[in-house]
């Protein structure tokens, strides 16, 4: 009698591989189908993520927007309408032209930028050239230096600000910009966030480099800065910040009309009798614009900094 042999290999039974066959047949296909992982947030985790994203975003911008509106608002709408509207019914830039007639805005806004810039220089160069000897040169004291430094930060603002008053006219500097901007040409909190960027370089590539004949200032520009741009960035974004928006201390030392900042000489778009909320809206504005575009251009450099971190001789 002769035995019909099956295809399927004489190893393996024929009815596990129907069976594993009829189970993959039956194993359900597509997204509905696919395992979440553990990470793997639901629909609403991620619905509700964004909802608190946008209620940040709507915290955040929602103000500046607002002010945006009421400047480009003619002067037939009326701002304290009960029901007000986002979108300026007869939209005009009339109110920029008019803040340039009631206060002179350019000359305060140069003014402002003469404070910025010689603050960002001062913190640039003091804050890059103290937080190097701080990190990487050893010298008697450097402990000591470091710990006062720390202690200055303990010290608000206004504790010090009358010393400041009598050191500025002790120097002759009071009513001018420069006595403005000598307070906050190098900051505490600079030096010590610069410190720490170059203690974060590999000492290695120092010690390469001594070997090499490499001086104290070719190590610096050529080591030191390469690998530090980022967080000369953030110092220079903060700093211009810092320096723009103050008022408190512009206030304090200048008293000719014609030497304020930006940010006090606005004060006088608010009157004793009359505001015209427009014109403060649109001079609001005029102080802001400058922020944001520093800050769009210095935080490509800043990224762009921190993604190279490289060594160029």
């Amino acid at each position: 009698m002769t035995t019909v042999r099956t295809p399927q290999s004489p190893d393996t039974p024929a009815e596990p591989i129907r069976a594993a066959k009829a189970a993959k047949a039956a194993r359900p296909t597509g997204p509905v189908g696919r395992s979440r992982s553990f990470n793997t947030p639901s629909t609403a985790q991620t619905a509700t993520r964004y909802l608190l994203l946008v209620l940040v975003l709507l915290l955040v911008i929602g103000p500046f927007l607002w002010q945006l509106s009421t400047s480009l608002k003619g002067p037939a709408e009326d701002v304290y309408t009960r029901t007000p509207s986002f979108l300026p019914d007869q939209p005009t830039l009339g109110n920029y032209g008019k803040v340039a007639e009631v206060i002179p805005v350019w000359t305060y806004a140069l003014n402002s930028v003469i404070v910025a810039v010689v603050c960002i220089t001062g913190n640039v160069v003091g804050c890059t050239l103290a937080g190097y000897a701080l990190a990487r040169l050893r010298f008697r004291g450097a402990k000591l230096v470091l710990g006062l430094f720390l202690a200055t930060l303990i010290l608000p603002g206004e504790v010090t600000i009358v010393s400041q008053y009598v050191l500025v006219r002790g120097l002759g500097l009071a009513d001018t910009l420069a006595g403005v901007a000598l307070p906050g040409s190098i900051a505490m909190l600079n030096v010590l966030l610069m410190r720490t960027a170059f203690a974060a370089v590999p000492a290695e590539l120092d010690q390469a480099a001594l070997v090499d004949g490499a001086n104290v200032w070719q190590r610096l520009w050529h080591i030191g800065l390469p690998n530090v741009r980022g967080m000369l960035s953030v110092i220079v974004i903060f700093t211009f910040i810092g320096a723009w928006d103050d008022f408190l201390w512009p206030l304090i030392v200048l008293n000719d009309p014609q030497k304020y900042t930006l940010t006090v000489g606005l004060q006088y778009l608010n009157g004793t009798f009359a505001a015209n909320p427009r014109l403060i809206a649109a001079g609001t504005m005029i102080a802001f614009l400058p922020i944001v575009v520093v800050f769009g251009v210095c935080q490509r450099f800043f990224f762009k900094g921190v993604e190279e971190g490289a060594v160029k001789g």
